[in-house]
């Protein structure tokens, strides 16, 4: 027995590929529903070797559905998930709206995936900022073997991150840099993305940061230990997919690189690319389109007594957005639904 799932904003970047996961994943559905705004109604998007058309999500209910994986904007998302919520269907949502609610387990599986067992109060269950995801793949595995004292990590974060209109904006800047009369002034970005990089992601906060910097403390300690200290600088880059972060540790105990690769080795989720030698790391364009989070550069840190630096990359869309949603899912059906 499977599951009947319904995608909301199926039609978005983050719920075509929440699609494409479920089928390639072969995850057990008896029934699916790709649900979009009514200005969307009909478009077509793929699932396997299907053609879905999509309803529309206002006149949607909810009642007798199992999972509805969420990929809109907070706003939208504060409307419609209460909605599936109390018609008994349970939310995974990849906004950033119910993260921090205490209420609302904070899931990454290869991390915390017995904490969607806290999902009964508000039949919500939140995945992480993108750049939180990849990184505490990472950072558990050794700090259930040396205990992580603190985190200095820097992102170089892709933008597709922001949208398709990014995307869009990236790709016609480019092109008007070898055409100068086509000039394209910056829209979804402050300043020019193409050949440039902006450290500036989400919004100001009062002490300095930006919000995508205090969602990386926040989430590594909510999903990990509230113990360990994050300090964040948070990027974007001129780059169309993939995430690509700079990660410092200090550990409470000693641990040296090799033991370090071994464990990440064995991690679920991570594949090591370590190799000393031109080329012997993994950049943003070889993750597109992989499940795995790949860590290279993995050294010792001679500045401190318990330190590593790594290299963190990922597929944001994936890890970051639609993969993680789909294992939460397969996490909620084993731990809760045992269907299947």
């Amino acid at each position: 027995m499977g599951y009947k799932v319904a995608v909301v904003g199926a039609t978005g970047n983050v719920g075509r590929e929440m699609l494409n996961i479920l089928a390639e994943r072969e995850f057990p559905v008896d029934e699916i529903a790709a649900l979009a705004s009514r200005r969307s109604l009909g478009t077509e998007v793929s699932f396997g070797d299907e053609t879905l058309k999509t309803k529309d999500l206002d006149a949607f209910d909810f009642t007798g559905w199992d999972i509805a994986l969420f990929a809109i904007g907070s706003d939208a998302t504060k409307k419609y998930a209460p909605k599936a919520a109390e018609a008994g269907c349970v939310v995974i949502d990849n906004s950033s709206l119910y993260r921090y609610d205490p209420d609302v387990p904070l899931v990454v599986p290869e991390v915390n995936a017995a904490a969607v067992e806290g999902y009964a109060k508000k039949n919500i269950i939140a995945n992480p900022n993108c750049s939180t995801a990849q990184m505490v793949v990472a950072l558990k595995p050794l700090h259930d073997r040396a205990t992580i004292k603190r985190v200095v990590v820097s992102t170089y974060q892709s933008v597709s991150g922001s949208g398709k209109e990014a995307i869009d904006e990236l790709w016609d800047q480019t092109k008007a840099v070898y055409n100068p009369t086509d000039e394209v002034p910056p829209k979804v970005y402050p300043k020019q993305i193409a050949f440039n990089v902006i450290p500036h992601i989400d919004v100001f906060l009062e002490d300095g940061s930006t919000k995508e910097e205090w969602k990386m403390v926040a989430e590594t300690k909510k999903i990990v230990d509230p113990a360990i200290k994050v300090t964040a600088t948070c990027v974007r880059v001129p780059v169309f997919v993939g995430h690509a972060e700079a990660i410092n540790i200090e550990f409470e105990d000693h641990l040296d690189e090799e033991e370090a690769r071994e464990i990440l080795r064995e991690a679920p989720g991570l594949m090591v690319v370590d190799k000393r030698e031109d080329g012997g790391y993994v950049t943003p364009v070889e993750c597109v389109g992989d499940f795995a989070t790949f860590i290279s550069r993995i050294r010792q840190d001679s500045t401190i007594d318990n330190g590593l630096n790594l290299w963190c990359v990922s597929d944001n869309l994936r890890k970051g957005a639609a993969l993680n949603a789909v294992q939460i899912a397969e996490a909620f059906g084993q731990r809760v639904l045992k269907k299947g």
